[in-house]
């Protein structure tokens, strides 16, 4: 029994056993004891989970796949959540303990995925998993680079970013377009921001949103003060700018005592 892989899952079933024990060795395993594995198809990934001293998860919304890793991981059957990853409430179902994700993810539904993890910070100390190789550098883009953006400044916030390798379209069936990336996000030690985050999420992508445009012009909705204006940060523009500078930006606009309307 094998699963055909469905197209408007964005599914690519990873084949090489040697880069799906590759993916389950990016994680650490340290300090927890879930992880869940998202999207895991016929399990070549798992297996190599199921090897290490952890409790394994895994979310799978196709209902073949599920067939699948019953009968070939009984032992797993338990632990096979039948759901849409991105409409879990994390915290809820695992108790608030800490869990690290891992994937090969959906092309169609990885940048969310990523939100999603952002979202529940508080819980998920690592995050590694295979992207579509523009996400991946997409992600762990810095300043400077035509690449960085909003998911680059959001998840470096939180999260300490590495693009570990680059992975061919032919260890995949059916095989993708384009290359895939590895990447891994371990949490800041000190993950909170100095400032209020949903506002800190809304500067960000206005100012990405006009992204040729300098902080001066991408941000009007926000009725800056003039005095504020004059601060040079003002006449860069956003990929010009760290993640820190970010949240010096927003805790200067929030000072300034004017939200947009």
């Amino acid at each position: 029994m094998t699963v055909r892989a469905k197209k408007h899952l964005g599914q690519h079933f990873l084949k090489d056993e040697a880069i799906a024990a590759k993916i389950a060795d990016s994680l650490s395993f340290e300090g927890y004891r879930n992880v869940l594995e998202i999207g895991p198809g016929m399990g070549v990934l798992t297996k190599y989970l199921l090897k290490k001293d952890i409790i394994v998860w895994v979310v799978e919304i196709d209902s073949e796949s599920i067939e699948y890793l019953k009968t070939h991981y009984l032992h797993l059957s338990d632990r096979i959540i039948n759901a849409d990853f991105l409409k879990m409430d994390l915290a809820t179902y695992f108790k608030g303990d800490p869990l690290a994700i891992i994937g090969n993810f959906p092309y169609n539904i990885s940048s969310q995925i990523v939100f999603k993890a952002i979202e529940y910070r508080d819980y998920i100390p690592e995050f590694s998993g295979m992207f579509q190789k523009e996400v991946a550098q997409r992600i762990t883009a810095g300043p400077g680079s035509k690449i960085y953006g909003i998911l680059s400044v959001l998840t470096q916030a939180f999260f300490e970013v590495e693009y570990l390798f680059t992975v061919p379209p032919n260890v995949f069936n059916p095989p993708p377009r384009v290359d895939s990336g590895v990447i891994k996000l371990v949490r800041k030690k000190n993950h909170t921001l100095p400032v209020d985050v949903p506002f800190f999420f809304r500067v960000v992508k206005t100012a990405f949103n006009q992204r040729r445009k300098t902080l001066r012009n991408s941000l009007k909705s926000f009725q800056i003060s003039d005095k504020l204006k004059e601060d040079v940060i003002f006449a860069l523009r956003p990929e010009q700018l760290s993640v820190d500078q970010f949240i010096k930006l927003t805790k200067s606009i929030a000072e300034d005592g004017i939200r947009d309307h």
